[in-house]
């Protein structure tokens, strides 16, 4: 038995004279590991050392053994304690025993594999590297320790700053990566897989002009007209990627100047926090009064979605005023501009509502923000004017003995001036 032990497990050796105790490592086989150091792709098959301790009784049966296990063989034989277990309770002696832990380390080890894919082949890492190489290190922003993820930048021709996040596909160019950017419209990606070595050479009328080296696969050469046109590798990779996203940033460019004109010359109340998506803006008018407009990202000039709250004595003037002068609007001036000359008003900046001139918190709970929602009724006294959140405003007049409601409209008191109020729910409330 002593050599066939030291023929199957060589590195496990007897650790006293008895040979009741023995310690070092057992191998087994892990089929192919890929490592990605330093920019070097490390591809190779070979097994796998995992450290243990036996120590048996002076009769030397397996079922009175004690195993002792390195921290990375307790996780591999995580949930084959019990089966580890039987085998020392029936093996014959230790070799018997090493042959059998053997067997269920491979088999653990494949289930392993199973559940976690394996690692791309090395060319998918050495292409990555030579396509970020072409398209420039500086646009790269994040890449994670497998080449799996990656954030590229890019600018504007206004000067803002956009992010895109790539998650790439073990047979990446094959099948397109993932592909995530803060747009207020969906971003597809036009992906052809490759399937030669050898690209194909077309022309195409180019919307955004780009310039890369001829290596990258893409290189566009401008003429003395009004249309550029691009002579391009006809595959798809990072540089193509990369061209979409940009020509897509050109295309949204009037929307981000429409809405960032908005977030300096006004006071939006929502969102606190406008991201690059976001079509929708409440702008406060002063006086308790807003106006929720919803722009169209493909015509971000023409008149968008409005709707006025506030108090009645407020709001309705201002409705008036953009049923009669709607025909005033034109596509050629900012959409700001354009509600100044509708409206017949001058929006007022942060800096220059005083807080009487508009209250932020709402009446009943006292807070401003409450689960996302801000307060948008307002009593319709001018004397009072003041705002509430809708949950707020509906749980208080519920509790008004003196209250009615007819279908989705409850009728009540204020709960500052008690003077009539009316509250229109816009969701069924339980």
């Amino acid at each position: 038995m002593e050599a066939s032990l030291l023929r199957q497990c060589p590195l496990l050796l007897p650790q006293n004279r008895a040979k009741t105790v023995y310690e070092g490592f057992i191998s087994v086989q892990d089929g192919s590991t890929c490592i990605f150091y330093h920019l070097f792709i490390y591809f190779f098959s070979k097994g796998r050392d995992f450290h243990l301790r036996i120590e048996l009784p002076e009769d030397l049966q397996m079922k009175n053994a004690r195993l002792l296990c390195s921290w990375q063989l307790k996780t591999i034989l995580n949930g084959y304690h019990q089966i580890v277990q039987q085998r020392m309770q029936h093996s014959p002696d230790l070799m018997s025993f090493l042959m059998e832990l053997k067997m269920v380390l491979e088999v653990a080890l494949k289930k392993k594999q199973e559940l976690c894919p394996p690692p791309p082949p090395p060319q998918f890492y050495s292409s990555l590297i030579e396509e970020i190489g072409i398209l420039g290190w500086d646009k790269l922003v994040f890449v994670d320790t497998c080449l799996s993820t990656i954030k590229l930048k890019a600018e504007d021709a206004s000067g803002r700053k956009h992010l895109i996040t790539l998650k790439l596909k073990a047979k990446y160019p094959a099948e397109s990566p993932d592909c995530f950017v803060d747009f207020p419209v969906p971003f597809s990606v036009s992906w052809t897989p490759q399937v030669t070595d050898q690209p194909q050479i077309g022309v195409r009328i180019a919307v955004l002009p780009i310039t890369v080296p001829l290596s990258a696969g893409l290189v566009m050469y401008p003429c003395h007209c009004s249309w550029n046109f691009q002579i391009w590798y006809d595959t798809s990779s990072l540089i193509s990627i990369y061209g979409q996203f940009l020509a897509a940033l050109e295309s949204l460019k009037a929307f981000w100047d429409v809405t960032d004109e908005i977030d300096e010359k006004t006071w939006v109340l929502e969102p606190e926090k406008p991201t690059r998506s976001a079509t929708a803006r409440r702008i406060a008018l002063g006086n308790n009064a807003s106006i929720h407009i919803e722009v169209d990202p493909k015509h971000p000039t023409m008149l968008p979605e409005c709707c006025f709250l506030g108090a009645d004595h407020v709001v309705k003037p201002l409705g008036i005023k953009l049923s009669r002068n709607i025909h005033l609007w034109d596509p050629e001036n900012s959409l700001l501009q354009n509600l100044k000359d509708v409206l017949e008003i001058d929006f007022p900046a942060r800096t220059n509502l005083e807080k009487s001139d508009f209250s932020m918190d709402c009446g009943i709970c006292y807070s401003y923000q409450l689960d996302g929602a801000i307060p948008d009724q307002v009593c319709d006294n001018p004397q009072c004017a003041q705002p509430f959140h809708q949950i707020c405003l509906y749980e208080w007049l519920r509790g008004l003995l003196t209250s009615r409601q007819s279908f989705n409209i409850i009728f009540g008191e204020c709960p500052y001036c008690s003077k009539p109020i009316t509250l229109k729910m816009s969701g069924r409330k339980s």
